[in-house]
């Protein structure tokens, strides 16, 4: 347990490493913009710079918008993913004020291919692993649990108003350009996680009385379980069916792990959902 908590924190941290690294040597120089919070401040940090002459770096207005939504997220989401959560915008400020801002390439479209790129591998495998890089995945997660509207939803209008702030403030081509990061860091996401929002999990299993509790003191979902047989052993076993959020994957599969290592466990990309997504 405490190797698997381990690697999960330095995978969060080199993560926040990766994300730190795509804004310094490529998105802030090119005046590009990331999404979500990270967004944010890259964009409240160069209005500060450029308009009202005050220099404050990103890094902390990074962690300055994070702090209220970290705060939120403990008490909402639950405190093991706020946790992790806090880990990674706490690194990620930390990286970008000592990493010094380096232009490694004059072409604005490299730079916002490649801090795309960077920027994707690190919101992948912090997800990958059961954290967020804070911001809009707690509150997009907050909101969609009160309405049960997909999180990808709030991510656009963020991102929408980050765009379009950016080609009113600087160039329009900026904006484009901003378009281009997001659409690649996106798909990038999509690769090494899931580009789903919500996913159906299947476990057939031994112990299903024992998973159904774990489940439930982890996450806030409902579980249908119906009975199964083993078509070669012929053992009467159980067939539990949830939906959850590709935010809890991590979650579900270190319970399923600790409590039936023998469970058999079908993982299936879900486009959408009806009725009643969460346990009251």
């Amino acid at each position: 347990m405490f190797m698997m908590e381990a690697k999960r924190v330095i995978i969060v941290i080199f993560g926040a490493l990766l994300n730190a690294l795509s804004l310094n040597f490529f998105l802030i120089g090119a005046n590009v913009y990331a999404s979500g919070f990270t967004g944010a401040a890259q964009l409240l940090s160069s209005i500060f710079n450029d308009f009202i002459g005050f220099n404050v770096s990103t890094g902390i207005l990074l962690l300055l918008l994070n702090v209220p939504v970290l705060l939120i997220g403990w008490y909402k989401v639950g405190k093991g993913f706020t946790i992790y959560s806090i880990i990674s915008v706490f690194s990620t400020s930390l990286f970008l004020q000592f990493i010094p801002i380096i232009d490694l390439s004059s072409d604005i479209m490299l730079n916002a291919v490649f801090g795309g790129v960077i920027a994707g591998v690190a919101v992948g495998i912090t997800l990958k692993n059961g954290a967020s890089t804070g911001g809009m995945d707690i509150v997009a997660m907050i909101l969609s649990r009160l309405n049960d509207k997909p999180i990808g939803n709030y991510f656009l209008i963020m991102n929408a108003g980050i765009i379009l702030f950016a080609g009113l403030l600087y160039e329009p081509e900026n904006a484009l350009y901003t378009m281009l990061t997001l659409y690649v860091s996106t798909r990038v996401i999509d690769a090494l996680h899931t580009r789903h929002e919500k996913v159906t999990a299947m476990i057939v299993t031994l112990k299903a009385d024992e998973l159904q509790k774990a489940i439930h003191d982890n996450l806030v979902r409902g579980i249908t379980i119906l009975p199964a047989k083993g078509a070669y052993t012929k053992a009467d076993k159980s067939l539990m069916y949830l939906v959850i959020t590709r935010y809890e994957l991590y979650d579900l599969e270190k319970i399923i792990a600790e409590v039936d290592p023998n469970a058999f466990t079908n993982i299936v990309e879900t486009a959408g959902v009806y009725g009643f997504f969460r346990r009251d």
